[in-house]
């Protein structure tokens, strides 16, 4: 017989990837932060212990983001939203600092990293509620070549160390060089793909810290049934979200991403107390 307390974590499981899911296809982003703050509270229960819990349950929400973000990226490319050039000029970076930030994250500390993404959390909330839109930026040079080559590495450092698709940097840096916010969130479920890819694969081949007793299905420090359960119901939500964001007026987008800055912004600034 099943047992009960599996199975109920599973049916959350599933319920953190379709809402992470539906805000992958309507925001941008991953529903990250949702998920790893809810498998820090399950997955002492399946015996992970408490010296790696953090780094798994961050290599598990980055390992179900895959799957979240290549939904979304392909809900958004069927309606001809993702600006692939900009992604080309992000990509390399985001590759390569998402792979770095997973190893870093064994010793960053979480206080002092916490604080610093709260902070931006809320200067990117105040720009995208307040500030006034650009001309829209038509090409890769407009947005800035160079600064998209310089951002990848940071917001995919970042990315992998708090366990997000990095939608909460690059959708406000696309939006503040002048692009279209749909067009931006679509972009930004691109690139949380790569993130997403480098930095799993990262924590994935990282070994735990000998002598811990690990449950069963693990890589690395990656839990497949976690995994693959908020890939599975993320995959089904993200083009409902995708739907919505090509529905919604831009204005109101960016100030439901606003709000979802500030509700990221209070998640790390609890983050940090808690430490």
């Amino acid at each position: 017989m099943p047992d009960p307390s599996l199975l109920a974590d599973l049916a959350l499981y599933l319920l953190l990837g379709g809402l992470a899911g539906f805000l992958a296809g309507l925001l941008g982003i991953g529903g990250g932060l949702v998920v790893v703050a809810a498998l820090a509270w399950l997955l002492p229960g399946r015996g992970i212990p408490a010296p790696v819990l953090m780094q798994v349950a961050l290599a598990t929400a980055l390992a179900g983001i895959v799957f979240t973000a290549a939904s979304s990226t392909r809900a958004h490319w069927r309606r001809g939203a993702v600006r692939w050039p900009l992604v080309a000029w992000l990509a390399p970076g985001l590759l390569l600092g998402a792979a770095g930030g997973a190893v870093l994250a064994t010793w960053l500390p979480s206080r002092l990293l916490a604080a610093l993404v709260a902070g931006y959390c809320l200067l990117s909330a105040w720009q995208l509620a307040l500030g006034g839109a650009r001309p829209a930026a038509a090409a890769a040079h407009e947005v800035g070549r160079l600064l998209l080559a310089l951002a990848g590495p940071v917001i995919g450092g970042v990315s992998a160390i708090v366990g997000i698709g990095g939608g909460s940097m690059t959708v406000p840096l696309l939006v503040w060089r002048g692009v279209a916010p749909v067009q931006a969130v679509a972009t930004s479920a691109a690139c949380g793909l790569a993130i997403a890819v480098s930095a799993a694969a990262s924590y994935a081949l990282a070994p735990p810290p000998a002598g811990l007793a690990l449950p069963a299905h693990m890589l690395g420090h990656v839990y497949w049934p976690a995994a693959l359960a908020v890939a599975a119901s993320s995959m089904l939500t993200a083009p409902a979200g995708a739907r919505l964001a090509h529905r919604l007026p831009a204005m109101l987008l960016r100030r439901v991403f606003a709000g979802f800055l500030l509700f990221i912004a209070a998640l790390m600034a609890l983050a940090a107390l808690r430490h």
